[in-house]
């Protein structure tokens, strides 16, 4: 075996490992994903019970005001005028209530919304970083290859680089480790 059979050896090293690395990469991508995944189904759950409240309140809250108008029209009887004040007090608190309700939802659905798009962001910044770092390892390993320049030391570091570069990928995609 001559030297240069020797050398095939380490391109099929490198071919072994940068697979690996993509694989871990592609591992890393999916945790992300689900993870953002799990965010969009927490913000939609919040918004959900969000609903919920405000069609409790808007449930309730005209029954409120009904009785509260029909105080007044009416009038309260025998000390009418405290009972009408009360009922007057009524009416405004509901229609602050349902102005609150109302502002509070529009601004969680904002929330809601910005915090989907900040995600996608990141998510597409990321997938376009593992890109660009599998393209720059393929990209070192083939220059080395094609110059020839593959001596022993140079081919052992190589490793030694692309097997740290495994390493930190499978601890950051492995959940159990964090």
């Amino acid at each position: 075996m001559d030297d240069d059979d020797y050398d095939y050896y380490y391109y099929y090293y490198y071919l072994l490992l940068l697979l690996l690395l993509l694989l871990l990469l592609l591992r890393l991508l999916k945790l992300l994903l689900l993870l953002l995944l799990l965010l969009l189904l927490l913000l939609l759950l919040l918004l959900l019970l969000l609903l919920l409240i405000l069609l409790l309140l808007l449930l309730l809250l005209p029954l409120l005001a009904t009785a509260a108008v029909a105080v007044v029209i009416v009038g309260g009887g025998e000390g009418g005028g405290a009972v009408t004040a009360v009922a007057i007090v009524v009416i405004v608190v509901v229609v602050v209530v349902v102005v609150v309700v109302v502002v509070v939802v529009v601004v969680v659905v904002v929330v809601v919304v910005v915090v989907v798009v900040v995600v996608v962001v990141v998510v597409v910044i990321v997938v376009v970083v593992v890109v660009v770092v599998v393209v720059v390892v393929v990209v070192v390993v083939v220059v080395v290859v094609v110059t020839a320049a593959t001596t022993t030391t140079t081919a052992a570091v190589l490793v030694v680089v692309i097997v740290v570069l495994i390493v930190v990928c499978y601890v950051i995609s492995e959940p159990c480790l964090l």
